[in-house]
């Protein structure tokens, strides 16, 4: 496989040949470097690469030439190679023009000249624009195949935690030509017995557990030690922020995740108001940096589901799905919510099948030229719609209101109402969800009544539930079961008897001492990104001022 090409474009000789040098010098061994003079020449070169099938993971364009410019040129070229970076080069007098380029052609980065050092100003950028290239590119490879059906709950739940672990797969639908047929009668298989996972060394595995298949691709799923100083549970943005905190200042931090990073914010087509992402950033690319970061700063992760957690003096013990239990004096739970469930005929039946809750960014390339129907109208809601609009001939948002202004975010709105293929149904709901073995039609209620349409994709975002029924009774909750921490465990002014500590409890700590709470699973967070960042770090000071009183 040739490697992917990092393609240089100045009008100027000498700064292209100072960019080349730069970009081979540290990139050299990996990457390809192409250079061309002008617009016109980078886009006959990608045309030949094209026909080649080579793949490209970077464009970095001069602004300023002769007859295209810098923005005229990544315009042109993202249709060839949508998925690789684009950054522009500007000097700084084309800054204002640089920022508009980034919704114009949806540039990723733009560099002022001079970059001297590039050490300091250049390939801090690219490194981390490869980064995210190489995360999505998937080469061609005989490596983790998936043999399945669009519409098996199981075959779902696989793929989506093959794709939001970023495990590169190939799936081969079971029900579509002769390949599934061949490989499964080469293992002595059939179609009866789906999903089935081929692996690299030759071996399958039929209808595996999720925890089982993270050890064969390579996740942990026992934990490296008894004893923690720190265990979070849940790696959404609020454990992973505990993560990174925690293990950057020197505790020892366990994180247990039973899906991927990111949790359910990180099934978010993409994020546009968090701070730091001016192009913004999906929830999977999100997840992806974070746990990154906190694995190299110590943290360690674990592929596991949490069923349990008793208390024992000062020791607190998770008891993890395999049986096992790991002990620490701090337990931080981050396990974040999960979305509520359509309670209308046929919802149960066909989820999986056609019913998806969350984005499910594994299933948008197979709606490709279909309808896709969402309900809901909160944030979520609006990216699921902006991204699916890029793949179904139409997407129509169903939402209970009167429009979106009062549970959807401006910038969200504006773009939905300039993508020409999304069309908003207001005051309507899902009345019935109607197929046999997958999603065929769903009954729609609104102000003209009942109204049956046919429908094969429904993606549903209707609020939170949290996911906390494995929480002992001593950890205090709200009616609607998020959890109780600091000022909010008063009752008409008075602690609960249950707490014997002569201290106030910190602000994100629950009704037993030494367990902290963040993110959305905390009664009365906000439910944004941000804010449970916010929360994940500050528990692990809170954590801190707690050991230090052993």
């Amino acid at each position: 496989m040739a490697r992917p090409i990092l393609l240089a474009v100045d009008d100027d000789v000498s700064v292209l040949e100072a960019v080349v040098q730069d970009l081979r010098r540290k990139y050299g061994a990996e990457y390809r470097v192409m250079r061309a003079g002008n617009g016109q020449a980078a886009l006959d070169t990608l045309a030949q690469l094209k026909t080649r099938d080579e793949p490209v993971a970077l464009f970095l364009s001069d602004q300023r030439m002769p007859g295209m410019t810098g923005v005229e040129f990544l315009e042109r070229a993202r249709p060839m190679y949508p998925e690789a970076r684009r950054v522009l080069l500007t000097a700084y007098a084309d800054t204002e023009a640089a920022i508009r380029a980034i919704n114009a052609a949806r540039i990723h980065y733009y560099l002022n000249k001079p970059w001297d050092p590039p050490e300091e100003k250049l390939y801090p950028v690219i490194d981390d624009l490869l980064l995210d290239w190489k995360a999505g590119y998937q080469p061609r490879f005989e490596g983790l195949r998936v043999i399945g059906s669009r519409w098996s709950l199981r075959d779902y739940e696989l793929r989506n935690f093959l794709s939001r672990n970023h495990v590169p797969y190939r799936f081969i639908d079971a029900t579509a030509g002769e390949e599934a047929d061949k490989l499964l009668h080469e293992k002595g298989l059939s179609t009866d017995r789906i999903p089935v996972v081929l692996f690299p060394d030759g071996s399958s595995a039929v209808d595996p557990d999720l925890e089982v298949l993270a050890g064969r691709v390579g996740l942990r799923t026992r934990a490296a030690e008894e004893f923690y100083e720190m265990v979070v549970v849940g790696a959404g943005p609020a454990g992973l922020a505990a993560g990174v905190y925690g293990a950057s200042e020197g505790l020892r931090t366990l994180v247990v995740e039973p899906e991927a990073p990111g949790g359910q914010a990180g099934s978010s087509s993409k994020i546009e108001n968090y701070l730091g992402f001016p192009a913004g950033i999906t929830g999977a690319d999100l997840g992806r940096r974070a746990h990154s970061q906190a694995a190299r700063l110590g943290a360690e992760f674990l592929t596991q589901r949490v069923t349990g957690l008793r208390i024992d003096g000062q020791f607190r013990f998770v008891r993890l799905a395999d049986g096992r239990e790991v002990s620490s004096h701090v337990v931080l739970l981050a396990t974040g919510v999960r979305y509520r469930k359509l309670d209308i005929p046929g919802a149960e039946q066909l989820t999986g099948c056609g019913i998806y809750y969350g984005a499910a960014l594994a299933e948008a390339l197979a709606c490709k030229g279909e309808d896709v129907y969402i309900v809901g109208g909160a944030n979520s809601a609006g990216q699921a719609a902006l991204h699916f609009s890029k793949y179904a001939t139409k997407v129509t948002m169903l939402v209970r209101g009167e429009g979106l202004s009062a549970t959807m975010s401006k910038y969200l709105i504006d773009e939905i109402a300039k993508t020409s293929n999304i069309v908003l149904e207001p005051r309507t709901q899902v009345a019935e969800a109607i197929g046999n073995g997958h999603l065929e039609s769903i009954r729609l209620r609104g102000p003209q009544g009942d109204l049956l349409v046919p429908a094969t994709s429904l993606f549903v975002f209707i609020g939170a539930a949290p996911g906390a029924d494995w929480l002992p009774a001593a950890i205090l909750r709200d009616p609607n079961g998020f959890v109780l921490a600091g000022p909010d465990l008063r009752t008409d002014g008075k602690l609960p008897d249950s707490w014997q500590e002569k201290r106030e409890p910190f602000l994100l700590e629950t009704s037993v001492p030494g367990v902290f709470v963040a993110g959305d699973l905390r009664h009365g967070s906000v439910k944004r990104v941000a804010s449970a960042v916010g929360e994940g770090s500050i528990a692990v000071q809170f954590a801190h001022q707690y050991l230090g009183g052993f």
